[in-house]
């Protein structure tokens, strides 16, 4: 049993799992039940941070972790949908622990953050032309949400934005 790569997304170099193909690998495994806590609601005391627990049940085993969402770990338009991301994000970590994916989700990133290894500078280059990989993951959104996109205007720091843009029309979470 392996996912799918069509739930694979390439972004600067960099493979992330989609929580769609977790959830269809979780199945291939026996996946019973998945449930969701809101651990904290999101105040001002807490800088808006939403935090939940989801565990996650087969006939092997059960599986338990954490997921937190704020105004500054997500995508200016995901901001509203906070305690929603913080359960996807939930759901996507016990789902890796369930199926031993060692790669991380793209739910659990924001595209705005340097995903890079952590040494390299993208925001340096972000009006660079988009790469190879992001023209790529923008096509496979596009064609899933029946949208055109006009390429040549896109740098690297737009086109990372159009594809968090896609991806929030896509998840809903």
């Amino acid at each position: 049993m392996s996912i799918n790569e069509k739930f694979i997304i390439n972004l600067q170099g960099k493979s992330f799992v989609t929580y769609e193909g977790l959830l269809d690998l979780a199945h291939q495994k026996g996946l019973k039940s998945i449930a969701v806590e809101l651990i904290q609601l999101p105040t001002q005391e807490n800088n808006m941070t939403a935090i939940c627990k989801a565990t996650a049940t087969t006939e092997n085993g059960i599986y338990t972790d954490i997921g937190d969402a704020s105004p500054q770990s997500v995508n200016s338009s995901i901001a509203p949908h906070i305690i929603r991301m913080a359960s996807t994000r939930a759901k996507a970590r016990v789902l890796r622990d369930l199926t031993n994916v060692g790669m991380t989700a793209i739910e659990e990133i924001s595209l705005d953050e340097n995903i890079n290894d952590g040494v390299d500078n993208y925001i340096a280059n972000a009006e660079d032309p988009p790469t190879k990989r992001q023209i790529e993951t923008i096509k496979k959104l596009a064609e899933e949400l029946n949208t055109n996109v006009n390429y040549e205007e896109l740098t690297k720091r737009t086109a990372g934005t159009l594809i968090s843009k896609m991806l929030g029309e896509i998840k809903r979470p």
